[in-house]
Protein backbone atom coordinates (compact mmCIF):
# COMPACT_ATOMS: atom_id res chain seq x y z
CA UNK A 1 0.00 0.00 0.00
CA UNK A 2 1.31 3.55 -0.82
CA UNK A 3 1.75 6.15 1.48
CA UNK A 4 -1.18 8.27 0.46
CA UNK A 5 -3.69 5.54 0.58
CA UNK A 6 -2.61 4.91 4.12
CA UNK A 7 -2.96 8.53 5.30
CA UNK A 8 -6.60 8.31 3.54
CA UNK A 9 -7.17 5.41 6.06
CA UNK A 10 -5.76 7.19 8.86
CA UNK A 11 -8.56 10.07 8.12
CA UNK A 12 -11.20 7.98 7.87
CA UNK A 13 -10.33 6.22 10.93
CA UNK A 14 -9.89 9.96 12.85
CA UNK A 15 -13.21 10.79 11.74
CA UNK A 16 -14.92 7.58 12.39
CA UNK A 17 -13.79 6.69 15.51
CA UNK A 18 -12.74 10.68 17.57
CA UNK A 19 -10.37 10.27 20.12
CA UNK A 20 -12.34 10.24 23.62
CA UNK A 21 -11.68 12.16 26.48
CA UNK A 22 -10.73 10.13 29.19
CA UNK A 23 -13.56 11.41 31.56
CA UNK A 24 -15.47 9.12 29.41
CA UNK A 25 -13.91 5.85 29.71
CA UNK A 26 -15.89 5.31 33.16
CA UNK A 27 -18.92 5.56 31.58
CA UNK A 28 -18.69 3.89 28.24
CA UNK A 29 -16.92 1.09 30.37
CA UNK A 30 -19.74 0.75 32.58
CA UNK A 31 -22.18 1.22 29.97
CA UNK A 32 -20.78 -1.90 27.55
CA UNK A 33 -20.71 -4.21 31.11
CA UNK A 34 -24.49 -3.63 30.97
CA UNK A 35 -25.43 -4.30 28.10
CA UNK A 36 -23.64 -7.57 28.22
CA UNK A 37 -25.57 -8.12 31.27
CA UNK A 38 -29.33 -6.92 30.01
CA UNK A 39 -28.46 -8.85 26.69
CA UNK A 40 -28.45 -12.44 28.72
CA UNK A 41 -31.93 -11.12 30.56
CA UNK A 42 -33.41 -9.76 27.77
CA UNK A 43 -32.10 -9.28 24.33
CA UNK A 44 -34.17 -6.04 23.76
CA UNK A 45 -32.79 -4.37 26.98
CA UNK A 46 -29.54 -5.12 25.53
CA UNK A 47 -29.82 -3.37 22.12
CA UNK A 48 -31.36 -0.58 23.91
CA UNK A 49 -28.11 -0.48 26.47
CA UNK A 50 -26.25 -1.25 23.10
CA UNK A 51 -27.46 2.63 21.87
CA UNK A 52 -26.81 4.02 25.15
CA UNK A 53 -23.00 2.94 25.24
CA UNK A 54 -22.43 3.93 21.51
CA UNK A 55 -24.13 7.21 22.37
CA UNK A 56 -21.96 7.35 24.78
CA UNK A 57 -18.97 6.95 23.12
CA UNK A 58 -20.06 9.19 20.99
CA UNK A 59 -20.56 11.97 23.15
CA UNK A 60 -17.46 11.70 24.75
CA UNK A 61 -15.38 12.29 21.56
CA UNK A 62 -12.94 15.16 21.81
CA UNK A 63 -11.69 15.63 18.35
CA UNK A 64 -8.73 17.47 17.24
CA UNK A 65 -9.50 20.76 16.30
CA UNK A 66 -7.09 24.03 14.09
CA UNK A 67 -7.01 26.94 16.16
CA UNK A 68 -6.37 30.44 14.47
CA UNK A 69 -3.38 31.50 15.73
CA UNK A 70 -2.66 35.48 15.74
CA UNK A 71 -2.66 37.38 18.34
CA UNK A 72 -5.94 39.10 19.56
CA UNK A 73 -8.14 36.40 18.30
CA UNK A 74 -10.65 35.04 20.22
CA UNK A 75 -12.30 31.71 19.99
CA UNK A 76 -15.11 29.52 20.96
CA UNK A 77 -14.36 28.02 24.11
CA UNK A 78 -17.19 25.44 23.19
CA UNK A 79 -19.10 23.05 20.46
CA UNK A 80 -22.63 24.44 20.01
CA UNK A 81 -24.84 27.62 19.17
CA UNK A 82 -24.38 30.61 20.60
CA UNK A 83 -28.00 31.44 22.97
CA UNK A 84 -27.41 35.00 23.90
CA UNK A 85 -25.15 38.21 23.49
CA UNK A 86 -25.83 40.30 26.19
CA UNK A 87 -23.79 43.74 26.70
CA UNK A 88 -23.01 45.78 29.59
CA UNK A 89 -23.17 42.87 32.01
CA UNK A 90 -20.70 41.84 35.33
CA UNK A 91 -18.63 39.29 36.54
CA UNK A 92 -20.17 36.42 38.00
CA UNK A 93 -20.45 37.70 41.94
CA UNK A 94 -18.08 35.10 42.85
CA UNK A 95 -15.12 36.29 40.74
CA UNK A 96 -14.62 39.30 43.26
CA UNK A 97 -12.46 41.51 41.74
CA UNK A 98 -13.01 45.41 42.01
CA UNK A 99 -14.08 45.79 38.28
CA UNK A 100 -16.73 43.15 39.15
CA UNK A 101 -19.23 45.94 39.65
CA UNK A 102 -18.48 47.59 36.51
CA UNK A 103 -21.10 46.74 33.32
CA UNK A 104 -17.78 46.88 31.25
CA UNK A 105 -18.54 43.37 29.81
CA UNK A 106 -20.16 41.25 26.83
CA UNK A 107 -21.26 38.06 27.58
CA UNK A 108 -21.71 35.45 24.85
CA UNK A 109 -23.35 32.64 26.27
CA UNK A 110 -22.47 29.07 23.81
CA UNK A 111 -25.36 26.27 24.99
CA UNK A 112 -24.62 22.45 24.12
CA UNK A 113 -27.01 19.47 23.57
CA UNK A 114 -26.11 16.28 24.14
CA UNK A 115 -25.03 15.91 20.86
CA UNK A 116 -21.97 18.59 20.92
CA UNK A 117 -18.64 18.12 21.55
CA UNK A 118 -18.60 19.14 25.52
CA UNK A 119 -14.37 19.61 25.56
CA UNK A 120 -14.14 23.25 26.52
CA UNK A 121 -11.06 25.06 25.61
CA UNK A 122 -9.29 28.15 26.47
CA UNK A 123 -10.62 31.41 24.55
CA UNK A 124 -7.49 32.63 23.98
CA UNK A 125 -3.80 32.96 25.65
CA UNK A 126 -4.22 33.90 29.19
CA UNK A 127 -3.20 32.83 32.77
CA UNK A 128 -6.29 31.83 35.44
CA UNK A 129 -5.97 34.68 37.92
CA UNK A 130 -9.01 33.17 39.91
CA UNK A 131 -11.00 30.07 40.06
CA UNK A 132 -14.49 29.61 41.76
CA UNK A 133 -16.80 26.95 41.92
CA UNK A 134 -20.09 27.84 42.94
CA UNK A 135 -23.10 25.48 43.69
CA UNK A 136 -26.22 26.09 42.51
CA UNK A 137 -29.72 25.32 40.45
CA UNK A 138 -30.11 23.23 37.39
CA UNK A 139 -32.31 24.74 35.30
CA UNK A 140 -32.45 24.29 31.39
CA UNK A 141 -29.01 26.08 30.14
CA UNK A 142 -30.86 27.20 27.40
CA UNK A 143 -32.54 30.07 29.65
CA UNK A 144 -30.34 33.48 30.42
CA UNK A 145 -30.88 33.17 33.76
CA UNK A 146 -28.74 30.00 34.06
CA UNK A 147 -26.03 32.54 33.66
CA UNK A 148 -26.68 34.03 37.91
CA UNK A 149 -28.93 30.70 39.07
CA UNK A 150 -26.75 27.57 38.18
CA UNK A 151 -23.95 25.85 39.19
CA UNK A 152 -20.42 26.58 37.55
CA UNK A 153 -16.83 26.90 37.42
CA UNK A 154 -15.64 30.16 36.73
CA UNK A 155 -12.37 31.18 35.62
CA UNK A 156 -10.93 34.57 35.77
CA UNK A 157 -7.35 35.12 33.62
CA UNK A 158 -5.67 37.42 32.12
CA UNK A 159 -4.66 38.22 28.33
CA UNK A 160 -1.53 40.07 27.06
CA UNK A 161 -2.89 42.57 23.76
CA UNK A 162 -0.29 44.91 22.25
CA UNK A 163 1.48 44.81 25.62
CA UNK A 164 -1.71 45.71 27.85
CA UNK A 165 -3.54 43.27 30.51
CA UNK A 166 -6.49 42.67 29.75
CA UNK A 167 -8.70 40.85 32.31
CA UNK A 168 -11.64 37.62 31.01
CA UNK A 169 -13.92 35.29 32.04
CA UNK A 170 -14.96 32.19 31.13
CA UNK A 171 -17.79 29.68 32.62
CA UNK A 172 -18.97 26.56 32.96
CA UNK A 173 -22.45 25.95 33.73
CA UNK A 174 -24.33 22.99 34.40
CA UNK A 175 -28.08 22.43 32.50
CA UNK A 176 -30.41 20.07 34.02
CA UNK A 177 -29.07 17.12 32.63
CA UNK A 178 -25.43 18.00 32.90
CA UNK A 179 -24.73 17.30 36.80
CA UNK A 180 -20.80 17.63 36.59
CA UNK A 181 -18.33 19.84 35.39
CA UNK A 182 -14.73 19.18 35.47
CA UNK A 183 -12.23 22.19 35.50
CA UNK A 184 -8.31 21.42 35.07
CA UNK A 185 -7.65 25.22 34.88
CA UNK A 186 -6.02 26.38 38.72
CA UNK A 187 -4.98 29.23 39.52
CA UNK A 188 -1.82 30.26 38.25
CA UNK A 189 -1.87 27.87 35.19
CA UNK A 190 -1.06 29.27 31.58
CA UNK A 191 -3.11 28.42 28.30
CA UNK A 192 -2.45 28.71 24.84
CA UNK A 193 -5.74 29.49 22.38
CA UNK A 194 -7.47 26.43 22.09
CA UNK A 195 -5.69 24.08 24.47
CA UNK A 196 -8.13 21.99 26.95
CA UNK A 197 -9.02 22.57 29.97
CA UNK A 198 -11.92 20.98 31.02
CA UNK A 199 -15.50 19.51 30.10
CA UNK A 200 -19.16 19.32 31.23
CA UNK A 201 -21.69 16.22 31.17
CA UNK A 202 -24.37 16.11 29.78
CA UNK A 203 -25.52 18.94 28.21
CA UNK A 204 -24.70 22.59 29.47
CA UNK A 205 -23.64 26.06 28.57
CA UNK A 206 -20.60 28.32 28.43
CA UNK A 207 -20.13 31.97 28.57
CA UNK A 208 -17.16 34.39 27.94
CA UNK A 209 -17.03 37.73 29.09
CA UNK A 210 -14.90 39.66 26.43
CA UNK A 211 -13.79 42.76 27.99
CA UNK A 212 -14.92 46.66 26.71
CA UNK A 213 -14.15 47.54 23.40
CA UNK A 214 -14.13 44.37 22.25
CA UNK A 215 -17.37 43.21 20.33
CA UNK A 216 -18.55 40.12 19.52
CA UNK A 217 -18.28 38.64 15.60
CA UNK A 218 -20.59 35.94 15.63
CA UNK A 219 -24.25 35.85 16.55
CA UNK A 220 -27.44 35.06 18.17
CA UNK A 221 -28.04 31.19 16.42
CA UNK A 222 -24.75 30.92 15.39
CA UNK A 223 -23.08 27.18 15.33
CA UNK A 224 -19.83 27.74 17.16
CA UNK A 225 -16.95 24.74 16.87
CA UNK A 226 -14.57 24.82 19.91
CA UNK A 227 -11.40 25.82 19.45
CA UNK A 228 -11.77 26.67 15.89
CA UNK A 229 -14.87 29.11 15.36
CA UNK A 230 -13.14 33.10 15.78
CA UNK A 231 -15.43 34.57 18.63
CA UNK A 232 -13.83 37.88 18.99
CA UNK A 233 -10.85 40.15 18.02
CA UNK A 234 -9.30 42.30 20.13
CA UNK A 235 -7.99 44.07 16.45
CA UNK A 236 -11.11 44.24 14.96
CA UNK A 237 -13.97 47.84 15.61
CA UNK A 238 -16.71 46.34 14.30
CA UNK A 239 -20.14 46.52 16.16
CA UNK A 240 -21.84 43.09 17.10
CA UNK A 241 -22.75 41.71 13.67
CA UNK A 242 -26.59 40.44 12.99
CA UNK A 243 -27.03 37.50 11.81
CA UNK A 244 -29.53 36.59 9.05
CA UNK A 245 -31.27 32.57 8.98
CA UNK A 246 -31.33 31.66 5.12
Amino acid sequence: MNQEFIDSLKKVKETLIPPIHPAGWPFIVGFAFATIILSWIWEPLGIIAFVVTVWCFYFFRDPARVTPDREGLIVSPACGHVSHITEKVTLPVELDQAQNKKNDYTRVSIFLNVFDVHVNRFPIAGKVIQKEYKEGAFVNAAFDKASEENERAAILFETDYKDKKHEMAVVQIAGWVARRILCDADKGSEYKAGERFGIIRFGSRTDVYLPKGVNPMVSVGQRMIEGETVLADFASKEKTRIGNIR
